[in-house]
């Protein structure tokens, strides 16, 4: 069997083209892999890239990349919707075939090793490759975002995992971890309000909201722990946004176990809570690619009959979900078994 490793880098960039361009065309240069996608957002000012090989072809893009990145993005200038703690934000090594996660703890922290020691750049390890348990959420390890950067790096239970425990201004600090295949899936609603779109966020997402009293303050356990109200949905992360290219506010999602919660399921729990806030859900998108299985289960779910061919349920997960409401669903550019 192929051992094959999908990267998934995301970077702090979304509206110069010729500054990703120069990020991509370091990771071409390296031989035994293949460029998928280079997704730039310019709302976000992020470019969600894909790249698959073999693993130490990966992990050597991966280098090339981050070390482009650091020459042609300075955070001192960057500013965008989504949460961001460095130029080279976050770098996840996924298995995909004849490679465990176990090997992509490795190749985690090889590149970690790599990039702390060549590029002077604090790396902090996440997911499977955490050296701790509280740095596993990757919504933990960016608290504070890049301009929290300087004072994370003075604390001493923030000491990175790898690189310099010092600011590095231009290029902040990365997040490097492995982790099973996510699907970055955001649902469109029709409002410009983003404070009603981070309130179904907190209504579906696992980690759900803090619990309350009548006076509006945190309520707390017998340890002083802050109490939680579980959200709707598992295996799932979540927040509102705006897009002002479209004038819409989206909740932003990361289904970190399409398994658990699969890309219809999240859509029609959005569009149960909208409707209770009086707003819709008008479509969606995925951003990156996407596994098949997660379109053929949205098509048998949407299904009339189960004797449906592929291609047809592919159809029609793409009509159901509204994929295609801000731009084209292309199934052969977003799938991706139809791309290795």
């Amino acid at each position: 069997m192929q051992r094959i490793v999908e990267c998934v880098p995301n970077f702090s960039e979304g509206r110069d083209p010729a500054v990703i361009n120069a990020i991509t065309d370091a990771i071409r240069g390296v031989p035994g892999l293949k460029l998928l996608s280079a997704e730039m957002d310019k709302d976000y000012n992020r470019t969600v890239v894909t790249f698959v090989g073999e693993p130490e072809a990966v992990v050597e893009a991966a280098v090339a990349a981050t070390r482009r990145a650091s020459q042609v993005i300075d955070m001192r200038r960057h500013h965008g919707e989504h949460p961001r703690i460095g130029a080279t934000d976050v770098v996840p090594f996924v298995p995909v075939s004849g490679v465990t996660m176990e090997e992509c703890v490795r190749l985690a922290r090889m590149y970690a090793g790599r990039v702390g020691d060549e590029l002077q750049i604090p790396i902090y390890l996440y997911e499977e490759a955490a050296t701790r348990p509280e740095r596993k959420n990757l919504a933990v390890v960016r608290k504070g975002e890049y301009e929290g950067l300087p004072d994370k790096l003075k604390d001493p239970s923030w000491k990175p995992d790898f690189g310099p425990a010092t600011f590095n201004p231009k290029s902040g600090a990365t997040v490097a971890g492995a982790r099973m295949f996510l699907i970055a899936y955001n649902v469109n609603l029709n409002t410009n309000d983003v404070s009603l779109a981070n309130e179904i966020a907190l209504r579906i997402r696992e980690s759900g909201r803090v619990r309350k009293d009548e006076q509006g303050n945190p309520m707390l356990d017998t340890r002083g722990k802050k109490l939680m109200i579980p959200g709707t949905l598992k295996a799932v992360k979540a927040m509102g946004v705006l897009l002002e290219a479209h004038n819409i506010a989206q909740v932003s999602i990361n289904l970190i176990d399409y398994h658990r919660t699969p890309p219809h399921v999240a859509f029609e729990e959005v569009k149960k809570e909208a409707v209770l806030l009086g707003i819709n859900a008008t479509g969606s998108e995925i951003v990156g690619l996407t596994p098949k299985e997660a379109l053929l289960m949205a098509g048998l779910f949407y299904a009339n009959s189960k004797d449906l061919s592929e291609d047809t349920l592919l159809d029609l997960a793409v009509e159901k979900l509204g994929l295609s409401q801000l731009e084209p669903f292309d199934k052969w550019k977003k799938i991706i078994e139809y791309n290795l």
